[in-house]
């Protein structure tokens, strides 16, 4: 019961308060620790292997290092005798783990400019959260980029640090917010990263692998509670899942494209050079703003039954 106060808590903390300023935030000073590594291990005249290795190495260490710091958290917490202290102190602590808030103010920040035909500073904010080219993105591209963004992050920024927080206590929730930082740090298919940050990828694609498919059943549950259209949610989840380049974010993005009756996927420019990323959905309904909206409810519903499963596993 602990356990699920705390994350019940944590929820609302991020409601209601938010995170810290950024250079006080966990997740900035994890970022700031695997950046002083990455400068000491990181050499571009390495070989091929070696980047690898000291990619691995550095894995290695964020790892153990944030566990200790949370287990230490924990044990430093664990010392108050007050058990109403221990369920405030851990619970804000998972708050800055999980990110529901950030994720809706950014989306409504872009709605807001699209309703009020500021393409140019959709484009702009829509550039914060994406790392696709967007100078040029008309509406319509803009709204999937924001829907596929707010429908992938659920997994990375909520279910899955609440789900290894149920499974491991505070320590494994930082754990996975370490992986998932070093994987936006260095999962990059380019030349400075393809090796050095091999490892970092493969070990967020295997920590999202059971809360991303466990977020695609959520997410249907979802689009029934919201009078969504949970059956295609349910065939496109099972026909497009799989399409994606990314193991686990086909499980959102098919699911949300589904229950909304629109098409992701297509064409990404990065760096000036066209990508092509396979559909999700069908083209039922044209994308519009109101689909972002629409993505932050099954987001925040998602957020809401995963904290009842808790409660109930």
């Amino acid at each position: 019961m602990n356990l699920m106060i705390t994350a019940v808590a944590a929820f609302l903390f991020d409601a209601l308060i938010g995170d810290p300023p950024g250079k006080f935030h966990p997740v900035v000073i994890m970022g700031n620790f695997i950046s002083r590594l990455e400068k000491i291990l990181r050499r571009d005249g390495d070989g091929e292997i070696t980047k690898v290795v000291k990619g691995g190495l550095l894995v290695t260490i964020v790892l153990f290092s944030v566990y200790a710091v949370g287990l230490a958290m924990v044990l430093a917490v664990n010392s108050f005798h007050s058990l109403t202290v221990k369920i405030f102190v851990e619970s804000i602590i998972l708050s800055f783990m999980i990110a529901p808030r950030s994720l809706a103010e950014a989306g409504r920040r872009i709605y807001n400019l699209l309703i009020s035909e500021n393409i140019v500073g959709a484009r702009r904010e829509v550039g914060m959260i994406v790392g696709r080219d967007t100078d040029y993105l008309n509406e319509a591209e803009i709204t999937r980029a924001t829907v596929e963004t707010i429908s992938e992050n659920t997994v990375d920024g909520i279910i899955s640090p609440l789900f290894y927080f149920a499974v491991g206590g505070l320590p494994l929730a930082m754990v996975y917010r370490a992986a998932n930082t070093m994987d936006s740090m260095l999962g990059y298919k380019n030349e400075k990263y393809l090796y050095f940050g091999k490892v970092a990828a493969r070990f967020d694609d295997v920590a999202n692998f059971i809360p991303a498919r466990i977020t695609g059943l959520i997410f249907i549950i979802s689009a029934f509670v919201l009078n969504y259209d949970y059956r295609n949610s349910f065939e496109i989840m099972k026909r497009d899942a799989a399409k994606h380049p990314s193991p686990n974010g086909g499980w959102a993005e098919a699911t949300v494209a589904g229950a909304l009756r629109i098409q992701l996927g297509g064409i990404n420019s990065y760096f000036g050079i066209p990508h092509f990323r396979a559909y999700m959905g069908d083209p039922i309904v044209t994308l519009n703003p109101y689909h972002i909206t629409a993505a932050i409810r099954m987001m925040y519903t998602a957020t809401i039954i995963f904290l009842c499963l808790i409660l109930i596993l």
